[in-house]
């Protein structure tokens, strides 16, 4: 077959003159309307690369005519979106518990506040509906350690635990085993031990041995009947509740080699209303308690 283009007898169009084991392409040309929109793009763009920043120099771009940046712009709209809650953010700075939820207006900025301040923050960690993991706290119940009242959440957030703070909250869990204190069969027996009063099926011929070396080890933290202490961010050992697993081998590693788990302070990253915000939220999400005061020298509300 030639491989001059030749007109196709179906279709009238001519060929591109190519051809690929018997089939031939047509040379169609291009609808004119998207011709005429693909001149219109190319005049466009010049257009806008004279009138807006767009062409790239060693440093920075053209300005264009109109001297328009969106950067500029934004920074502009995120700064009048400040001054727009700044009001808010005042009053929630002075207000307490009870007035916060006394006022509508003032309670839905907080909530959206916090819920943002969250997500952004916290839900790394505690997960996007604050159900924690092993290791990191389920926010959503009552069970606290530090305590669950609004100024005691909020205290412990902006100090945060075993953080840089100089207020922060510390809480120290021996490593009975690693630092040689207890040997593996005496930290088994207190495993046992604790199992048995926190509701569970303890080894009976260990518990009695168990219970011996926790009085001698563990009553001055978690007390004699394993309440715990919030004044020291010490568990409750008798809720069934584990911040890092309440099986025997969970029980053994934590006796073992010690807890030391970190929460950082965010009062150098979020203003204090923010801060203020954001413990409203954690509060209302199930587990917040009735407010009660913050010991002396701490930051209250109220």
């Amino acid at each position: 077959m030639s491989d001059q283009p030749q007109k196709d007898q179906v279709t009238g169009e001519w060929t591109t003159g190519h051809e690929w084991d018997g089939i031939e392409e047509l040379n169609t040309p291009m609808p004119r309307w998207w011709l005429w929109i693909f001149y219109a793009t190319i005049i466009f763009s010049i257009g806008y690369c004279i009138a807006m920043p767009a062409i790239p120099l060693l440093k920075q771009a053209t300005p264009g005519t109109l001297n328009s940046f969106s950067r500029v712009d934004v920074m502009d709209e995120m700064a009048a979106l400040k001054d727009s809650r700044q009001e808010f953010a005042v009053r929630l700075d002075t207000a307490s518990l009870d007035e916060i939820r006394a006022d509508d207006e003032l309670l839905r900025f907080a909530m959206a506040s916090g819920k943002s301040a969250f997500g952004d923050n916290c839900a790394t960690c505690h997960g996007s509906g604050a159900q924690g993991f092993p290791g990191y706290p389920n926010l959503n119940d009552d069970v606290w350690l530090w305590g669950g009242s609004f100024e005691e959440i909020r205290n412990s957030i902006r100090v945060g635990i075993r953080s840089t703070h100089t207020e922060t909250r510390m809480s120290l869990m021996q490593a009975y085993g690693r630092d040689g204190f207890l040997t593996r069969d005496e930290i088994r027996d207190v495993a046992e031990y604790i199992t048995s009063i926190s509701g569970g099926d303890g080894d009976e011929k260990r518990i009695p041995a168990g219970a011996a070396i926790y009085a001698e080890n563990c009553v001055s933290c978690h007390g004699e009947t394993g309440l715990g202490d919030r004044s020291q961010g010490v568990p409750d050992l008798t809720d069934q509740e584990w911040l890092y697993g309440g099986d025997i081998q969970s029980l053994v590693e934590t006796l073992y080699g010690g807890r030391a788990g970190v929460m950082p302070q965010w009062e150098e990253r979020l203003d204090s209303h923010t801060i203020t915000a954001l413990a409203l939220y954690v509060h209302s999400l199930g587990g917040g308690e009735v407010s009660t005061p913050l010991p002396s020298g701490t930051d209250s509300l109220e």
